[in-house]
């Protein structure tokens, strides 16, 4: 493990790690706007749209939240099922709780009402 900062080699993701560290308020803005959020992070952009709608996902975001993520993310090549798969890579992270009040917004995003799907099958909705 290396604990040490070294001026003459450090990686990117070393001067990144550390800039985050120590709140780098300047380097923190940058990272803000999409496109340089997208180019910093390293990701593909459908790992990174799919990175995001999980964290919209922990963080119990807004359902119009959904929209513009999931809209990344099919635009980055993501198809529904790995969407909806996000819900599930990070159930045992953040708790069913939060999932279950996710997947909804994901549905509307995705254009399928969960809520009115379950009243017509007639399946209880929670």
């Amino acid at each position: 493990m290396r604990t040490c900062m070294r001026t003459d080699s450090v990686d990117e993701f070393e001067r990144t790690l550390s800039r985050l560290t120590i709140a780098d308020e300047a380097f923190i803005e940058s990272l803000l706007p999409g496109r340089a959020n997208l180019a910093a992070s390293a990701l593909d952009p459908k790992s990174h749209a799919l990175v995001r709608l999980a964290a919209m996902i922990a963080a119990d975001a807004a359902p119009a939240s959904y929209l513009c993520s999931v809209g990344s993310a099919q635009e980055a090549g993501a198809t529904d099922e790995e969407l909806v798969g996000c819900l599930v890579a990070v159930i045992s992270v953040v708790g069913p709780a939060r999932v279950v009040a996710a997947a909804p917004k994901v549905g509307l995003a995705l254009g399928y009402d969960v809520a009115a799907a379950l009243e017509e099958s007639g399946l209880p909705s929670g």
